[in-house]
């Protein structure tokens, strides 16, 4: 049976070296990107056929940060296909990131220069926005929205037949401190990315406890500090120019800059290639580049407690419940005006 790959965010970045990577090692592989800017997506797709004229990729529109855009595509999705095998949950946002500068200088030239860039701890504030859906754009992008699709492609995820694996891609940024229960959508705080990312963390837990007895599994990845359109909107681009030698020399010394998206998508090629079964749901496994440029993978226990996980659980099925709700009354609304 061909194996059936969803992969969310996959016109650019890790999401397309992603694609790349796995037409490559199985070319018989149903794979779909789904993405948001469809003319991109096409170009994506046209280029992986470039070098895999073969390979079957169909494109799916989702805005993912879009609840009756994940419904849309969740059904379209279940029209075309029986199973699904793999859920790469990759598509995310940094919306206008600001960096502390007195911060970034002081770490430059600290012992902690590594640490910064790699996790920006204490570095990075977002500017977020509440969306149609009245909703936090990064909680709705990066967390609620790939929930929503999750619960919604239950059907070909949960069979008897075969294992499935719902992979989120998550990051060194998602810090414990960012994240409250009592404000999920980070409305109070200035680092909505860090907390959906590790929101991400919470879920993915919950996932295998909710599910594991159905056959779907959870994992989570970091693909270390990857330059990507969203990395280079944190600074200038001149500046990108600048310290980008410097970058390149603390490579050699740590493993955690991978740098290129084709070494950040490392964790997520190597779990397509797991059994979801034998795989560590504690576990984050991380993308890492040696100083001479060999890529592997590395789990490293997350920084996450099991009751605060089944908490988040529980709350955001409260949010899906109150998003289908409102969702359902601005349809009737619709009908009554027509």
């Amino acid at each position: 049976m061909k194996k059936v790959v969803l992969v969310t965010g996959a016109n650019s970045g890790i999401g397309l070296a992603l694609c790349e990577r796995l037409l490559s090692q199985d070319v018989q592989l149903q794979l779909c990107l789904a993405c948001r800017n469809m003319q991109r997506a096409e170009a994506a797709r046209q280029a992986l056929l470039v070098s895999h004229p073969q390979a079957q990729v169909t494109l799916l529109h989702l805005d993912v940060g879009n609840m009756r855009s994940v419904l849309s595509a969740a059904e379209e999705f279940k029209q075309k296909y029986n199973r699904l095998d793999y859920l790469y949950l990759n598509a995310g946002i940094m919306p206008n990131p600001r960096v502390d500068h007195k911060a970034f200088y002081k770490g430059l030239f600290s012992s902690n220069v590594v640490r910064m860039f790699a996790t920006g701890e204490g570095l990075l504030t977002q500017e977020d926005k509440v969306t149609p859906n009245g909703l936090q754009e990064v909680f709705a992008t990066n967390l609620f929205g790939h929930f929503l699709l999750v619960r919604e492609l239950e059907p070909l995820l949960c069979q008897m037949d075969h294992n499935s694996l719902v992979i989120w891609t998550s990051s060194s940024n998602a810090q414990r401190s960012a994240f409250s229960l009592d404000d999920i959508q980070h409305q109070k705080g200035r680092e909505p990315y860090s907390s959906s990312k590790y929101a991400s963390d919470l879920l993915s837990l919950a996932l295998n406890r909710h599910y594991n007895n159905r056959g779907l599994y959870a994992s989570v990845i970091c693909p270390g500090l990857v330059m990507t359109n969203l990395t280079y909107g944190i600074l200038p681009s001149f500046f990108w120019t600048l310290i980008m030698p410097i970058m390149w020399l603390i490579r050699i010394f740590t493993n955690t800059f991978t740098l290129s998206p084709y070494n950040g998508a490392e964790a997520l090629f190597w779990l397509f290639m797991q059994k979801p079964e034998s795989l560590d749901p504690m576990a984050k496994y991380h993308s890492l580049t040696s100083g001479l440029g060999n890529n592997y993978t590395q789990p490293h226990k997350m920084d996450i407690d099991e009751n605060v996980s089944e908490a988040l659980y529980v709350k955001l099925l409260e949010f899906e419940d109150t998003v289908r709700k409102k969702l359902r009354d601005e349809d009737v609304d619709i009908k009554a005006k027509n």
